[in-house]
């Protein structure tokens, strides 16, 4: 078995791993964990209760926390014609089209959403091999193959994540900052749990989430008690 590091011990110390903490209780702790000299992410795994081999089962969204994540978020806006002047006046890193995807196959990918207006997904789609693995690739359904470019990059600049569930039915994405006031962390938490319960089956009696875990980047999980919160 491998020896736990003195770090690891005193996180072991911090939480009753039988316990599921209310929010308030959890983010105390994830605080007094996240000791690192950078400033650590506040992750968040729920355990839906779906089964992934059902296709009609599967989580796909998106969200906007009104926080942010506390990341800077580049974005790759593949367009042409005026959406161009729109994609730059909106603060986008990398707009083009032609030009983008060959950047993209001999430089790698540097940027962390891509949209796509929808006149040129056809384009696009050959990025499907390289944006795809990476859940990048632009998609109505998340709304990143868009012909509101504008809007789409604004909401992605203020805080608009996407998620989906993993072959195990869990969701993992991150919700914050560990430096975030509480508020900040909750609000954070509360905008994606109302996203992610309007997916529930209308005609599931099932419980539709099992179990919430939040953590920080280097921490420990601790279990939340997710049927009380406000």
């Amino acid at each position: 078995m491998k020896k736990l590091t003195k770090k690891m011990k005193v996180m072991h110390s911090l939480i009753n791993h039988e316990k599921i903490y209310n929010i308030e209780e959890c983010i105390t702790l994830l605080k007094k964990m996240a000791t690192s000299k950078f400033n650590e992410s506040v992750d968040i795994s729920i355990n839906l209760n779906i089964d992934p081999k059902k296709p009609n089962q599967n989580i796909r969204n998106s969200a906007i926390l009104p926080h942010g994540t506390g990341k800077l978020i580049k974005v790759a806006v593949f367009t042409q014609e005026e959406n161009i002047n729109i994609a730059k006046k909106c603060g986008a890193e990398y707009i083009g089209l032609h030009d983008l995807i060959k950047k993209i196959k001999t430089e790698g990918i540097n940027f962390d959403v891509a949209i796509a207006s929808l006149d040129v997904m056809h384009i696009v789609n050959q990025l499907g091999p390289i944006l795809g693995p990476k859940g990048l690739m632009p998609n109505p359904k998340l709304g990143t193959a868009t012909n509101d470019i504008k809007t789409t990059i604004e909401n992605v600049k203020r805080g608009q994540i996407s998620y989906k569930n993993d072959k195990n039915g869990i969701v993992h994405t991150t919700i914050g900052k560990i430096n975030f006031i509480n508020k900040k962390i909750k609000e954070n938490l509360h905008a994606l749990l109302t996203s992610l319960y309007k997916l529930k089956p209308t005609n599931s009696k099932k419980t539709f989430i099992k179990k919430i875990t939040l953590a920080t980047t280097m921490s420990l999980g601790i279990n939340i008690d997710h049927n009380n919160l406000n």
